[in-house]
């Protein structure tokens, strides 16, 4: 495998332990507000992407590289109103989308053509992920901030259920 191929795909799955990590600091803030939908979808988001991470780490092992595991960073998690996270969720896919495009690009670059198989799954993943993030704001802008349609909102996210991802 391409030395800076192997390094980025490296950094990603720090990138995705964040990204669980930023989700779980989310989910933390909903549940201490009682909104217990809002925080159970965000910590299935975190479950998620640690099933991201340990994906990239099987690939590496599979290919016989070396996982090389970086600090991860405290996210923020003094959110000033409910909207917040839900925005800070969507740029966060928004730039976790570039970083797979990049490492896509990589792949494709050094002809590693297993690597470009394997992140076929991310784009798609991402396309989903980013989604997601723009419907919880399209829901959370038409309860229009009002009580009541937070709380319906709330009830409806209280019914995802986590499904884990194949073969992690």
């Amino acid at each position: 495998m391409d030395e800076k191929l192997r390094d980025l795909l490296n950094q990603q799955i720090g990138k995705e332990f964040y990204s669980a990590y930023l989700y779980l600091s989310m989910s933390n803030y909903y549940y201490h507000a009682s909104l217990d939908g809002f925080g159970k979808w965000y910590k299935i988001q975190a479950q998620e992407e640690m099933d991201h991470g340990n994906k990239i780490i099987k690939y590496l092992l599979d290919r016989e590289q070396i996982v090389k595991m970086d600090a991860i960073d405290a996210p923020k998690w003094d959110f000033q109103n409910y909207r917040e996270p839900i925005e800070m969720a969507l740029k966060h896919e928004e730039y976790v989308t570039g970083l797979i495009n990049d490492l896509y690009g990589l792949a494709k670059d050094v002809r590693d053509w297993r690597s470009c198989q394997f992140l076929d799954w991310y784009l798609a993943e991402q396309t989903e992920e980013e989604k997601n993030a723009h419907d919880m704001i399209n829901r959370y802008d038409l309860s229009g901030a009002d009580p009541r349609g937070i709380f319906l909102l709330d009830e409806y996210l209280n019914r995802r259920e986590y499904q884990p991802i194949d073969k992690v």
